[in-house]
């Protein structure tokens, strides 16, 4: 008899369980990749929607003729640095009304986003999402119409980014929500560390379609990732599963915690808990039921006698406790200060997300394509920050500290990049890696584990209901920094780039007082022990 390929030996050696969260992990992967996918082009199409058309490739020069003819018979002022630009963004305000795009975008998601959380949980996140993503691509893909037609009206522009802005909140509650039913706490700073390079892959992804079309025909860099998000938003309807119980699979145990009391608060701590549930009946062993990943399982022994003080929910999902609400959520420990701190971390990150490009094809010179394939060297780094927060966070057992640690790296990296802009490719490729690790770190760490902690906190009594709202809190208060970073990128920048870095230093700044504020003794725990 022929020995078993390794191959197939490998793949045996999962049990159930794995496969379907390992299969859920790499879903929700692709799902939110195609969400960030539809949000680059924008970024990237900026310098093609203005452009110094004394610089134009070959390819352009060729309608020069037609427009200074259609000038002339016209009687309308033609200039030759504007001609090549789609009205209404040739005029000399052309950055503030790219800005305004990304405003209109940021705003409406940081808006939408409050209320996206507490929908998504009444809700089933599976139809939640196919509905969100089918719509985000439409929006998408209209936005990229308006080129096709020769749209040329601001306010068609603008009221796509804002529809786009909206549905586009209904993918991170829901994603994270899903993640959360699945994992439990053991290794979540590492598995949301690798899983959060989502953000960073969707953006390169992004990058990389919009640059091949944005020089022939910036449309295309709508449509196509509209097609894709679109298509995976059929993909979540025909393969999501939302909660493992859906499919009678066994949540994660959570591990005992340790160092978390000690000495004499571990004797009170003990008591309190034999107090707590001496008088309570051991529930049923043959009564079907699962332990929230949230929730330990802490164990006192007095006269030979064991109590195990646990928080159950019974197999039938219908009987699950009702969903917390959005006052509730805001007063679970560290859900505030880490919603500040993620407002001005994010603020920094959406400036380089929808500004960058643009930075480079200013001061660098770089053409559309090349300024955009460059910009991807950010969510590189992005991705290797968001790993190496989780995998820290995991091991000091320190959240905030983590990303406190990072943020305090990250104002001088910064400086040292505006400073450095002429230094050579090399230079710059090892800069954007930098800032991209350090500035995309904590905002990694806070939008998942730190959320999906919060949102699975001792103090909801294993009511998993509060993960969607808590998640959604803390992103859309992030989304407010990410709105209005772009917005004074944009009025700075006539300025001076180097004003526009001085604001991102300040911003980072104020991300690391609220990381390093600890809110009061009953959530130091909290903060300092995930």
């Amino acid at each position: 008899m022929a020995s078993v390929p390794l191959g197939i030996h490998f793949l045996t050696s999962f049990t159930r369980d794995q496969c379907y969260r390992t299969f859920t992990l790499v879903l929700t992967f692709l799902l939110y990749t195609a969400y960030h996918l539809s949000r680059k082009p924008i970024s990237i199409v900026k310098s093609a929607l203005h452009m110094n058309c004394s610089m134009a490739n070959e390819i352009e020069l060729y309608s020069y003729k037609e427009h200074l003819i259609q000038a002339q018979l016209l009687g309308k002022p033609f200039s030759n640095d504007t001609w090549c630009s789609w009205a209404p963004f040739d005029k000399s305000n052309y950055k503030q009304l790219l800005g305004a795009l990304d405003y209109s975008f940021l705003c409406a998601y940081a808006v939408g986003m409050y209320a996206s959380g507490i929908i998504g949980e009444r809700l089933s996140i599976r139809l939640y999402l196919t509905f969100g993503m089918l719509a985000s691509g439409l929006f998408t893909a209209l936005f990229g119409m308006g080129y096709f037609y020769n749209i040329h009206n601001l306010q068609y522009y603008i009221f796509i980014q804002i529809a786009n802005g909206l549905v586009q909140t209904t993918g991170w509650p829901s994603v994270v929500t899903c993640i959360g039913n699945w994992f439990g706490k053991g290794k979540r700073g590492l598995i949301m560390g690798i899983w959060n390079s989502h953000t960073s892959v969707g953006n390169i992804l992004g990058s990389l379609i919009a640059a091949h079309w944005v020089s022939n025909c910036w449309g295309m860099s709508f449509v196509v990732p509209g097609i894709i998000v679109a298509a995976m938003g059929v993909v979540c309807f025909l393969f999501l599963i939302e909660h493992p119980q859906d499919v009678r699979c066994a949540l994660t145990r959570a591990r005992k915690p340790s160092k978390c009391l000690n000495g004499w608060d571990t004797f009170k701590h003990k008591c309190q808990v034999y107090q707590k549930n001496k008088s309570n009946t051991v529930p049923d062993p043959e009564e079907e039921c699962f332990l929230k990943e949230s929730d330990v399982r802490i164990s006192t022994k007095s006269n030979g006698l064991v109590t195990s003080h646990v928080v159950a929910v019974s197999s039938e999902r219908s009987h699950s406790p009702a969903a917390i609400s959005f006052l509730g959520a805001l007063r679970i420990p560290g859900v505030v200060e880490f919603s500040l701190c993620l407002l001005f971390a994010k603020l920094v990150s959406y400036t380089f997300l929808f500004w960058l490009p643009m930075y480079l094809a200013n001061k660098e010179h770089f053409d559309a394509k090349k300024a955009g394939d460059f910009s991807t060297l950010f969510d590189v780094g992005g991705i290797i920050g968001g790993i190496l927060a989780g995998v820290i966070s995991d091991w000091t057992r320190k959240r905030a500290t983590t990303c406190g640690v990072m943020l305090l790296l990250a104002a001088p990296t910064l400086y040292i990049f505006s400073a450095v802009g002429y230094m050579g490719l090399k230079t710059i490729i090892v800069m954007l890696i930098g800032c991209g690790a350090l500035v995309n770190g904590p905002y990694a760490l806070i939008t998942t584990a730190v959320s999906a902690d919060l949102g699975t906190h001792k103090s909801l009594a294993g009511n998993s209901k509060a993960l969607s709202t808590v998640t959604a809190i803390i992103d859309g208060t992030g989304s407010i920094g990410a709105a209005l970073g772009p917005l004074l990128a944009g009025l700075i920048s006539p300025t001076g780039w180097n004003n526009v870095f001085y604001m991102l230093m300040v911003a980072d700044a104020f991300a690391l007082l609220r990381s390093r504020t600890e809110p009061n003794r009953a959530s130091t725990e909290v903060l300092l022990n995930f």
